[in-house]
Order: C-alpha cells, then structure tokens, then sequence
C-alpha cells in the first residue's frame, strides 16, 4: 500500500462527522469510500479492476470496480482502494485462489503485497491454512464470472436432532425434537490446554450419547464452533491451540468427518458466527442478517435474503475498518485498523488509556471490561465515553460492511454489549448512521438480542444445520 506519508493528502483520509475523542485519528473506510467513489463521479471516464476469489470448484466470488484513470493522478488511492476491498474480501467471503484484471502496475503491486515478506503474508498464510491449499494471486485478462452456491443449511427443524456449541469454557449439546428441545446440558471442559486430540473427540463424544440417550432415535446432528471450518474439516481453531500442528492435521482436522463416519447420518459442523445468526433469524423471522458477536475478539456470521448460509469465512476480526495506516496493529496478524480493535475486549483496552484509566499489562482483558462496565453502572463519565466510541465506531462501520453483505438487520451480542454499556453502543451506532447515512439508516436495523430473540439457543440451532437424506438420497 502506499506510504504513510502519502495518507495526509489521500481521499480516505475522511474526518468522520462525529470524531471520537478517545480516537482523534479513526478514518472510517465507509467515509473514505464515499469520498473516494463521489471525486471518482467527477471524472469524464474510469478503468475497471475485477477480483475473482475462488474458495472451492464451482464457488467463485466477484467484485467489479472502478478505480481513476492516469490523467487523474491517483495511483496511490488506486491502489489503497483496491488493496484494501481484496482484503476485507479475503476475510468475509475467503478465497485460495485470486484473479486480477486491471492497470498491470497496479495488480503487480497487489500481487507483491500477498508474497512471502509482504505487507499481506500473514493473510495469505492464513487463507492457505484456511483452504488447504497454497494461496495464489495471479493477473489476467479474463477474471472468472461469479459461481455461488449456498450452502443449504439450517431452520430443517423436523425429526430427532442433536446439536452442540463448542466453547472455550464449555460445551453445551441440546437434544431436539421437530424444533422443540427435550433435553439440554452444559458440560465443564477445558480444551485449550488439552494436546491430545483424543480428550476433545472423547469429550465431544460423550456430548453426543448423552443427547441421544434422550431421543427415541437420532436422525441428524449439527454444531458450531470458534474457527474456520470448511466441509466440515477444522482448517484453523483456536479450541485445539494445544494440539501440535502435524497430529492437529491428522487427527483435528477430520474429527467431524470421524464423528460423522460414525454416527452414519447426516453431520454438519459451522462457524460459531454464523450459528448465532441463525439462532437470531430462527426466533425473529429475519433474514438479510449480520450478527457481531463483541467477545474476546469479534465474531460474525451472516444469513443472506433468502434465509441462507453463505459458507463465507466471515472473519471480520481480521478485517479493516479504519483505513488510517497508523491505526493501532493487531498483535498477531500485524495488520492495522482491523476489527479486533474496535469490536471486541480489545477496543476497551485499547481506549481505557485515553479515557485516563490506568490498569496496568498484568490486568487481563476481560478483567479491564469488568471494571469498566462497574464503572459505567456507577455513572462514571469516562466509562460511558469507551462505550461511546465504540458506538461510533459501529455506525461507521455498518455502510463498509454492507458493501459486502446485503443486509436489513444487524445484531450484535457478547460481552462488551453487556448491561448499560451495550445499550450506550447501540443508541450511538444509530445516531451516526442516522446523521451520515440516512438512507441505510432507514432500511437497516441494529439491535441488541433480547429474549425473543434468544428464544432459539446456539444448540438448538446447531441441531437444524443438517437436512435429512430422504430415501433414495446418498449423504
């Protein structure tokens, strides 16, 4: 991408409307777009740049863009908005495979970001783990036409179901019967200590014959977990952190292909992101749904308008949302202004300084958000600003993320949304969005999950991935 110093005179640096005073320099990339796009109409002609991402045969997504012609003497926000659109492209659709078509100058700078030692390594590592394959990027002159296909999961609420959510701290399995849940247990584990992969199928296991024992039969079962998973395979998951990577590959990575070879009937194992989603559109009747889970990091997970899952990898943590070149970098991807920092523990932490708390290295994250959020209940002012700002944050952040999504609803959960705080996030997320994009303001809602909309758990959803093979039907 081009230099910091070119960023002062760039079309994204965009002052947002409502600047945050905890963050004098977030730079919203939903206004740098807008910027960007609007000084683009004013030119007499335009060149076209195609991105093509493969994520599996027959699974290519596509993005077509219009960037400034040479005389417009933009090359440097040619290349910030391109750049930058591939990436967050990589992080909510995923991809193995990338095609460019465009200015060669430019799509060679692209492709040098993505080499071993560029400024985008670690994200081509990871979508190469992600995938199973070694991630390339290369320039054409045709760029592949988009070839989706849905994956078809979730709301088959007929038959005996088991589902489970796999958590960091617990694992919680449900037994359900044509949508109503008969039984539901949460079981105490402790998997990211754990390195022999034996202890998480045993566990799983044991999970799964307990539901069973309270249903007649079991016709299907579906679960959710943290990570990427693809075709039901464990590509990169933070629950098996423990377990090396050469037996992680022989024996995590198939371990629900294992449980499903064993159990005989139809398995289908998702992000946790898109499960909570599920469970949202499920009680709610919604689709067209972003859910934002505010945890340790940030989660999501997305139902499209008619109501299905995408199969996108949605891992918005890593992410951009701020398009400043010194926003504050994510300490294992290296990668600045990414959504880790803005919607999860870590935006708390990262603000707690500049709104004049001091808890020093030792305080663990979700001890920092404990005592905020004390704070804010108590009234304190300092604390209702870190809770403001990340309420400015997310009103900006919902026109970028619906570049990519079609959406009419967005939900967002998890801890930082807890109590008073939650509250203060979401009324500030709307007011910016009122005030700078009316028009998504009135066809996007933002919500807080309340217990209608919780009615449907994470298991129980989970139970309504699988579609029963009817007769005749190989699974």
């Amino acid at each position: 991408m081009d230099s910091t110093s070119s960023f002062a005179k760039s079309l994204f640096n965009a002052v947002p409307g409502v600047l945050p005073r905890l963050d004098p320099g977030f730079r919203p990339l939903s206004l740098g777009l807008k910027a960007y796009r609007s000084a683009l109409a004013a030119e007499s002609s335009a060149e076209q740049v195609c991105i093509a991402l493969e994520q599996a045969p027959g699974r290519i997504t596509r993005k077509d863009l219009e960037i400034f012609p040479p005389a417009a003497r933009r090359d440097a926000d040619n290349l910030r908005y391109v750049s930058t659109m591939l990436n967050f492209l990589l992080w909510s659709w995923g991809g193995w495979r990338v095609v460019l078509s465009g200015p060669e100058a430019l799509c060679q700078a692209i492709v040098a970001e993505y080499a071993p030692g560029g400024a985008r390594a670690f994200d081509a590592g990871i979508m190469s783990q992600a995938f199973d394959r070694a991630f390339q990027i290369e320039i054409a002159a045709v760029v592949p036409e988009a070839s989706s296909s849905p994956l078809v999961l979730g709301g088959n609420l007929e038959g005996c179901r088991i589902g489970f959510d796999l958590g960091a701290s617990d694992y919680k399995v449900a037994a359900v019967i044509d949508g109503e849940e008969v039984f539901s247990a949460e079981l105490p584990w402790n998997p990211k200590v754990e390195s022999d992969p034996a202890y998480h199928y045993e566990r799983i296991q044991a999970g799964l014959k307990l539901a069973a024992s309270h249903l007649p039969r079991v016709d299907a079962i579906g679960g959710s977990s943290a990570g990427i998973l693809v075709d039901n395979q464990v590509m990169v998951a933070s629950l098996f952190r423990a377990v090396p990577p050469e037996i992680f590959k022989e024996q995590v990575k198939p371990l629900f292909q294992r449980l499903q070879t064993e159990w005989n009937l139809p398995l289908e194992v998702i992000n946790d992101g898109d499960v909570t989603a599920l469970a949202g559109a499920l009680s709610l009747g919604m689709t067209g749904m972003l859910g934002i889970a505010m945890g340790s990091s940030e989660a999501a997970g997305f139902l499209d308008r008619s109501g299905r899952i995408t199969g996108w990898l949605n891992e918005l943590a890593f992410a951009p949302v701020d398009a400043n070149p010194e926003a504050g970098t994510d300490d294992w991807s290296g990668n600045p202004g990414i959504g880790a920092a803005y919607f999860s523990q870590q935006a708390v932490a990262k603000l707690a300084g500049p709104a004049g708390f001091n808890f020093g290295e030792e305080m663990a994250l979700p001890e920092q958000l404990k005592a905020v959020q004390t704070l804010m209940e108590q009234g304190n002012p300092a604390a209702q600003e870190i809770f403001e700002t990340i309420g400015i944050y997310l009103g900006y952040a919902v026109p970028w993320y619906e570049e990519f999504y079609e959406l009419n609803h967005l939900m967002i959960l998890g801890r930082v949304t807890s109590g008073a705080g939650g509250e203060l996030i979401l009324s500030k997320a709307k007011a910016i969005l009122a005030a700078e994009f009316p028009e998504l303001a009135k066809r996007i809602s933002i919500f807080l999950p309340d217990e209608k909309s919780r009615r449907v758990g994470q298991a129980v959803a989970a139970a309504s991935l699988p579609r029963l093979v009817t007769k005749g039907e190989s699974q």
